[in-house]
């Protein structure tokens, strides 16, 4: 790697817990004609009993089984767009009752070769959020999964606690990674993480001059094993947002990022949910 994370976000990175999400100090993917089609479901049509057998032998190689098929996405999308006064807005979930939930993975230190063929087989739809800082040695992995059909977002330059800088800096580092993943991926970033979920009112300026239309944080983040909840009943909810990372065994205390996501889809199916595509409903 070029260029290394700072000392702090190094830390986070190595940190099988997981950044923490906190909110903002002054208030409380494909190709580029397909950046907003739907991926194809996590099984196959009733119908087709071949199809069928195939989903579920793909499952079994992974030890899992078949997370039901999502619904059909919403024909206008329930959340997104500009907030009152035009404010970018900032959310932790979609608005929907039915059980469905929305899987991201952010940064892009660990280039897995097996989550690519993982995720191929299975057919779970997801969101990157990505730093240039840790996909520049690499920018060919994450096309992989783009052509998939998973979305690639915005999650800035170096990682940086953006509270701890200037609007000015804000923007370069924002802005500065929507640049870099157009030029590498063809399509444009609609959407924006924060590095540790922390923003302010300059990182939601920051955001709208360069072209983002929402910031999006969590609710649950995927540990090792575990998921970590914000809510007290320690529960999926409908429309949650999971948040995991491109982690490898040295973070994951030897596990490997295929076994974390077939541990994080376990979590998912056992609460009786399946998996949507964010940017079907942003």
């Amino acid at each position: 790697m070029n260029r290394r994370i700072s000392g702090a976000v190094l830390a986070c990175l190595l940190l099988a817990t997981g950044c923490t999400a906190e909110t903002s100090a002054d208030s409380p993917d494909s190709r580029p004609t397909t950046a907003h089609r739907s991926v194809p479901t996590t099984r196959p049509p009733r119908g087709d009993a071949s199809a069928r057998a195939g989903a579920e032998a793909a499952y079994r190689k992974w030890g899992l089984k078949p997370l039901a098929a999502p619904p059909a996405p919403p024909a206008t999308k329930p959340a997104g767009g500009p907030a009152a006064g035009g404010r970018v807005p900032v959310i932790s979930e979609i608005p929907t009752k039915q059980k469905i939930v929305f899987l991201t993975f952010d940064d892009g230190a660990e280039k897995d070769p097996k989550f690519v063929t993982m995720m191929r087989e299975l057919k779970i739809p997801f969101t990157m959020f990505l730093t240039d800082s840790a996909i520049r040695t690499d920018y060919g992995y994450f096309k992989k999964l783009q052509r998939l059909g998973d979305g690639v977002q915005n999650h800035t330059l170096t990682h940086p606690n953006l509270r701890t800088l200037g609007a000015a800096a804000q923007k370069q580092e924002i802005c500065g990674q929507q640049k870099k993943l157009k030029d590498q991926y063809g399509t444009t970033p609609r959407l924006f993480r924060p590095p540790y979920g922390n923003w302010n009112e300059n990182t939601r300026a920051a955001v709208a001059a360069c072209g983002i239309e929402t910031i999006v944080l969590w609710r649950e983040s995927m540990q090792i094993s575990n998921m970590q909840y914000q809510r007290g009943d320690k529960k999926l909810h409908p429309g949650d947002i999971v948040l995991a990372h491109f982690r490898g065994p040295s973070e994951l205390k030897g596990t490997t990022m295929t076994e974390m996501t077939a541990n994080l889809l376990r979590h998912i199916q056992e609460q009786g949910f399946t998996v949507a595509r964010l940017e079907d409903y942003l």
